[in-house]
């Protein structure tokens, strides 16, 4: 294929994304009011806990084997490596840019984490269906760009809530300890009328109801060892049962249950095949994970991308644009540069399965945008200035 066949083949996806989120941004407008925030969060919750999962189950369940789960090996590692080199990519821009303290966590988040789950799942079959693509039959590559997509959906979910999740609550409870101390540091008015110009601070004087404001507290050490491991036990339970975790820990459920039954013969012959003793639940899944999540799913994402970028743009923003020029530099430049080299350098060593699909994916996945479950987790922790400070996300 030449270079012009080969960037319609990629660009035409692009294409057809780009349409379906301007659409998805003009039913969002005040104008039109078609798809609010109300009907973008209903539609969300019912596209993440019935089609996504259907969708994720059967497509891992039909097209695994034993065999392909270990040659993707090194997908975990890829996936390791993108947030690795873009949070230290984020912390260099942190350091030059100086975003703020409470946008510091924010910036490196939105540097490492990518969009590995929504994003692929469009981008990936909607190539395998173009006409001229050159990674083979279009159902075949579909049913197994899927399955990689699945697979990065899983673990991208799982680095995001043990690194980004994490990252965003340290930014947000070093901005809650700078609230705090700006406050404290408020002058009081001086309401001694009598006061001449050598002030109580100059004669030497101390008040001693002011040194009770900053009474020291008990350190953390004078505390019992079992009430520190209470304390630690109840803040990881907290954390636990906040709903990005919840969801989470679903949606995984949902892809290993589809990696053991596509990987274990007796399990799935028991709801796949004409002779399957329980074929109505196969027929379910196909129903909900392929006549419905195909046709509605994707579009439905598409739709809620779209009308998301409504809910506040840049001119709301108060992050410089200088800081978001840097996000834009590392996300789009020099982190697909560095992915196709540690993809040339992993096929080189041997580490990677001969598909060019798999391979095609571990690049894509150094290019993804960031990942949207940041905006989920930023009204968490950023409540006091949300509307105001995190207008990008």
């Amino acid at each position: 294929m030449g270079f012009w066949s080969l960037f319609l083949v990629a660009s035409m996806p692009i294409v057809q994304v780009l349409i379906v989120t301007g659409l998805g941004a003009i039913l969002a407008t005040s104008y039109l009011n078609v798809l609010p925030a109300d009907a973008r969060r209903s539609l969300n919750k019912i596209v993440f806990v019935v089609f996504t999962p259907s969708l994720m189950f059967a497509s891992l369940a039909k097209t695994v084997t034993v065999s392909e789960m270990i040659s993707w090996w090194f997908m975990p590692i890829n996936v390791g490596l993108t947030f690795f080199i873009g949070g230290a990519l984020g912390w260099i821009v942190v350091k030059l840019l100086k975003p703020g303290v409470h946008l510091e966590g924010l910036v490196i988040a939105t540097c490492s984490a990518a969009n590995l789950g929504n994003l692929l799942i469009i981008v990936v079959p909607a190539i395998c269906h173009q006409e001229g693509s050159p990674f083979g039959e279009s159902v075949a590559c579909a049913n197994i760009g899927f399955s990689y997509s699945s697979f990065s959906m899983t673990l991208g979910g799982f680095f995001i809530w043990t690194y980004t999740y994490q990252l965003l609550k340290g930014s947000a409870d070093k901005a809650k300890e700078r609230d705090a101390a700006e406050k404290l540091a408020v002058k009081q008015p001086n309401t001694d009328l009598e006061a001449s110009g050598n002030t109580h601070l100059l004669r030497g004087e101390i008040q001693e109801h002011r040194a009770t404001n900053y009474a020291v507290r008990p350190r953390n050490e004078d505390q019992p060892f079992c009430k520190k491991v209470a304390e630690v036990l109840q803040q990881i339970l907290h954390e636990v049962m906040q709903p990005p975790f919840i969801a989470a820990v679903s949606l995984s459920l949902w892809v290993i249950l589809g990696l053991a039954f596509g990987a274990i013969p007796w399990l799935k012959h028991l709801i796949i095949g004409e002779n399957a003793p329980f074929r109505v639940v196969q027929d379910c899944i196909k129903l909900l994970g392929y006549v419905l999540a195909w046709d509605g799913t994707i579009p439905c994402i598409t739709l809620i991308l779209g009308g998301n970028l409504t809910q506040a743009g840049l001119q709301s923003s108060k992050v410089k644009p200088r800081v978001i020029i840097g996000i834009i530099c590392v996300k789009y430049l020099l982190l697909p540069v560095i992915g196709m080299g540690v993809v040339k350098a992993a096929r080189f060593c041997g580490f990677l399965a001969p598909d060019p699909l798999y391979q095609f994916v571990l690049m894509l996945q150094f290019s993804l945008p960031p990942a949207m479950n940041i905006g989920q987790y930023l009204p968490l922790f950023f409540k006091f200035f949300f509307a105001s400070q995190c207008g990008t996300s």
